[in-house]
């Protein structure tokens, strides 16, 4: 079964920093172009950043410098390193992928930022 879980969330403040993970199974992840997305409360998902199988990296403006997109192919494991948090970036995070032509998306993972 195609599966994705993330983890990593929780609250900080303003200026600090989590790291966010997304466990794949059932498919190896580094062969698929790699999504974290985001939805901010009340309002509707937008791409925050992905990883293509090639290795490289794209990222929203808003995080370009702060955030960091990375995979541990042992782990099977998508990792965003989130750094100089903002409360703008408060947000529910998950991962996302399209495996045989379906959309699959983990449950994900909320991120507070605030004081």
């Amino acid at each position: 079964e195609v599966q994705l879980v993330e983890s990593g969330g929780g609250m900080v403040q303003p200026g600090g920093s989590l790291t966010l993970s997304c466990a794949a199974s059932g498919f190896r992840f580094s062969d698929y172009d790699m999504s974290w997305v985001r939805q901010p409360p009340g309002k509707g998902p937008e791409w925050v950043s992905n990883i293509q199988p090639d290795g490289s990296t794209h990222y929203k403006i808003a995080v370009e410098g702060r955030f960091t997109i990375s995979g541990d192919n042992a782990k099977n494991t998508l990792y965003l390193q989130m750094n100089s948090l903002k409360p703008e970036d408060t947000a529910l995070y998950y991962c996302a992928t399209a495996v045989s032509g379906r959309y699959v998306r983990g449950q994900g993972t909320q991120v507070t930022v605030s004081s």
